[in-house]
């Protein structure tokens, strides 16, 4: 202010000068608060992302709670590798080939203790622990050691192979460390986090890194929802609890990639929640099953269909006898919304209609042929057995050593095709025909022999009506590669 005053003659200068002066004092009080709040919640988001000085609180927080879980399983295997190393070198014609015949036969089977590890955490102090199916599928005996060195036997209380989620329960009479669950929504990319498990049967390994994406669809199965991360996973991970910097536990580790190196997934717990629930209560996971086959609205079947992208979904197939089929839902229509709830792609429908009530009713909009119409549905049961019986038939597998599938969402998803006119090749036999003709797994076959192909039924029909010897000229679209013609004999 003196400043401003011996410079300023008068009265008047005196004023303004205090004017000038009291108006930056406020223009700095001003940016300071109202610049303040926002740099405060910054600050407190950035703390997820900023690598920590150290690890060692979380992980001693933390690792009470998750357990080395250790199971036997009995298999029976042939005498096939021990008479090869058994078998007399007289061959049929030496004198104890019959000895051997007896004793050591391929009708002779003999049973074998196969030890797998694994890992899991414990959610409450009941004993209940998660962990992966997989992990403890067809176990005969399970133990589990906590971070004390202490073992329990553990007994199945539910498993959900369709998630790879497990729950078992030891008995003790003592409170148990508990991990505490998180949100697996608000988890970012870019986030820290931590995974401790038995990595190859080495207890109580800590390993961390960030959550590399999230959404991962890696054709484990049909609910594929993944939280990916470089946190290092490796076998014997498998079940143990993915925790962010708050140190709660945010996904289940489930799966590695085998030829990669630092890439891992994780089951997001949200997803866990609701399983392990019905799990506990009832042993078992109810889903909801609308009985329609569908793919998502993406680039010009959007275009041709007159939406945009993501505005719904496409019905390529109705199950006869099904749910949709007795609401009058039809094929080619556009599922928009499900109880209001706008529907973006075919896994959030999936995920959607597993999620309500078997015997609910649901009102589901759509359009056909441009009109909007609104439908309920009783949603019934999802029977895996079912599920997997249509599969079978919608494969075949023919002479030339060839297997084929329809066109499904499911395998077009896992194969990375947009394409769903004609079979799908998920499979050739080793040396076979068409092996060697030049097929390849992925390619779409259009046409047989100029028959068009539509269905397995089709491509059936067009492979029998060749006799043995006659030439078959199949039309095939590849991937990357466009339209060619692989030509073989039958």
């Amino acid at each position: 202010m003196r400043f401003f005053v011996n410079h300023l003659k008068g009265v008047k200068g005196k004023a303004v000068a205090v004017a000038i002066f009291l108006f930056l004092v406020a223009g700095s009080v001003f940016f300071i608060s109202s610049t303040n709040t926002p740099v405060v919640a910054k600050e407190k988001e950035k703390e997820r992302f900023l690598a920590p000085e150290s690890f060692s609180r979380l992980a001693e927080t933390a690792s009470p709670a998750v357990v080395n879980i250790r199971t036997v399983k009995t298999t029976r295997g042939s005498g096939r590798v021990f008479r090869h190393f058994m078998n007399p070198p007289g061959g049929k014609n030496d004198p104890f080939q019959d000895f051997f015949d007896r004793f050591f036969g391929d009708d002779q089977q003999r049973e074998f203790k196969q030890r797998s590890l694994g890992s899991g955490f414990i959610i409450d102090k009941e004993g209940y622990i998660i962990t992966n199916n997989h992990v403890i599928e067809d176990a005969d005996e399970i133990r589990v050691q906590l971070s004390n060195e202490k073992e329990f036997e553990a007994k199945i209380v539910g498993r959900d192979p369709n998630t790879d989620i497990a729950l078992i329960k030891i008995k003790t009479t003592r409170d148990l460390p508990i991990l505490k669950m998180g949100n697996s929504d608000t988890v970012k990319v870019g986030e820290w986090v931590v995974a401790i498990g038995n990595p190859f049967g080495l207890e109580s390994t800590v390993t961390a890194g960030i959550v590399s994406a999230k959404g991962r669809v890696i054709g484990s199965g049909p609910y594929d929802d993944f939280i990916q991360t470089d946190a290092s996973i490796n076998p014997g991970n498998s079940g143990g609890p993915l925790i962010n910097m708050s140190g709660e536990a945010v996904g289940i580790n489930a799966a590695i990639v085998a030829s990669g190196q630092g890439i891992g997934f994780a089951i997001p717990i949200n997803m866990a929640v609701g399983i392990m629930d019905q799990l506990k209560n009832r042993g078992e996971v109810t889903r909801g099953w609308l009985g329609v086959g569908i793919q998502d609205l993406k680039g010009e079947m959007a275009e041709y269909y007159g939406i945009k992208d993501t505005e719904g979904v496409l019905v390529v197939q109705v199950f006869p006898g099904d749910p949709a089929e007795k609401a009058g839902i039809q094929a080619k229509d556009i599922i928009q919304e499900i109880n209001g709830q706008p529907v973006k792609s075919s896994r959030q429908l999936s995920k959607m209609i597993a999620d309500i009530g078997v015997g609910d009713k649901v009102q589901i909009k759509l359009l056909r042929n441009g009109k909007e119409k609104t439908v309920n549905v009783i949603v019934a049961k999802r029977e895996d057995a079912k599920v997997d019986s249509e599969k079978t038939q919608k494969e075949y597998e023919d002479e030339i050593g060839i297997q084929v599938s329809e066109l499904t969402p499911e395998i077009a998803g896992r194969f990375n095709v947009t394409q769903m006119e004609g079979v799908i090749v998920i499979a050739t036999a080793p040396g076979g025909k068409g092996e060697s003709a030049g097929v390849a797994v992925g390619d779409i076959i259009k046409e047989i022999n100029h028959i068009p192909v539509n269905s397995v039924k089709t491509y059936r029909e067009a492979v029998d009506k060749a006799k043995k010897g006659d030439a078959i000229q199949m039309f095939i679209q590849r991937r990357n590669v466009g339209f060619i013609v692989v030509k073989l004999t039958k």
